[in-house]
C-alpha cells in the first residue's frame, strides 16, 4: 500500500517576518543530520520529540512561595524584636538600634519577595516550539506567529525522516527564567511496585 503524505504537508514554511529591532533572533537550521539552534548542535537521531506548547508561568507556586517567605520573615522579625526587648529591659538600655536594623532588613526582604512575585504573576504565557532529545537537553524557541511554529514541527519531522533534508529559518530565543515557568508534561505513574509520581521539568 502506497503511503504518501498530502502534497505540501512537509513543505518548508515561509520564513517569518523579520524580528523587531532588539529582538534576540537566532538561526535554526538542519545540515548534515545536525539540528543547529544558534551555536548549539543536536544530532537528529537523538531527537525524541518535537512539539509546540504553551509555556505557562508558575503563578500559584510564586504566590505560595511569597506567602511562605512572608511568614518566615515576619516570624524572625517578631522573634528578634521580642528578644531585643527582653535584652533592653535586662540591661536597662533604651537603645532600639537592633530592633530598627531587624525591621529594616525585614522590609528589604519583603520588598525583594514582592518584586519576584510581580515578575512571575505579570509574566505572559509563551507559545513555543520544543525539541527534546534522548538526554536531558532541550531546545526551546519562539516566534510571533504561532502557526509558523506549528509548520516548523512538520519541517523538522521531515528532516528527521529524510537524511538528505536541509533547511534554515529564523526564530527567536526564549528569554525567560526557567524557574518561573512550567516546562513539558506532568507524568504520574500508578500501579506496580516502587513507582513514584514524577514531574518532567
Amino acid at each position: 500500500m502506497d503511503r504518501t503524505e498530502p502534497p505540501g504537508h512537509y513543505d518548508i514554511p515561509p520564513p517569518p517576518a523579520a524580528p523587531p529591532p532588539g529582538a534576540r533572533s537566532v538561526d535554526m537550521r538542519v545540515s548534515k543530520r545536525l539540528l543547529w539552534v544558534g551555536g548549539a548542535a543536536y544530532p537528529l537521531e537523538n531527537i525524541t520529540r518535537v512539539h509546540t506548547f504553551v509555556l505557562t508561568p508558575r503563578r500559584w507556586e510564586a504566590v505560595r512561595l511569597f506567602l511562605k517567605r512572608l511568614a518566615i520573615i515576619l516570624s524572625v522579625a517578631f522573634a528578634l524584636t521580642i528578644l531585643g526587648g527582653i535584652t533592653t529591659l535586662a540591661s536597662q538600655d533604651t537603645g532600639g538600634t537592633l530592633v530598627t536594623l531587624v525591621w529594616l532588613g525585614a522590609l528589604a526582604s519583603i520588598g525583594l519577595s514582592i518584586a519576584e512575585l510581580v515578575i512571575v504573576v505579570g509574566a505572559q504565557p509563551q507559545y513555543v516550539l520544543g525539541v527534546e532529545t534522548s538526554g536531558p537537553s532541550m531546545a526551546v524557541v519562539t516566534c510571533p506567529q504561532p502557526h509558523y511554529l506549528d509548520q516548523l514541527v512538520g519541517t523538522l519531522v521531515h528532516a528527521i525522516e529524510n537524511p538528505g533534508a536541509e533547511f534554515q529559518v529564523r526564530v527567536e530565543r526564549l528569554l525567560v527564567n526557567p524557574k518561573n515557568y512550567h516546562f513539558g508534561d506532568n507524568v504520574n505513574m500508578y500501579g506496580g511496585t516502587g513507582n513514584v509520581g514524577m514531574a518532567k521539568a
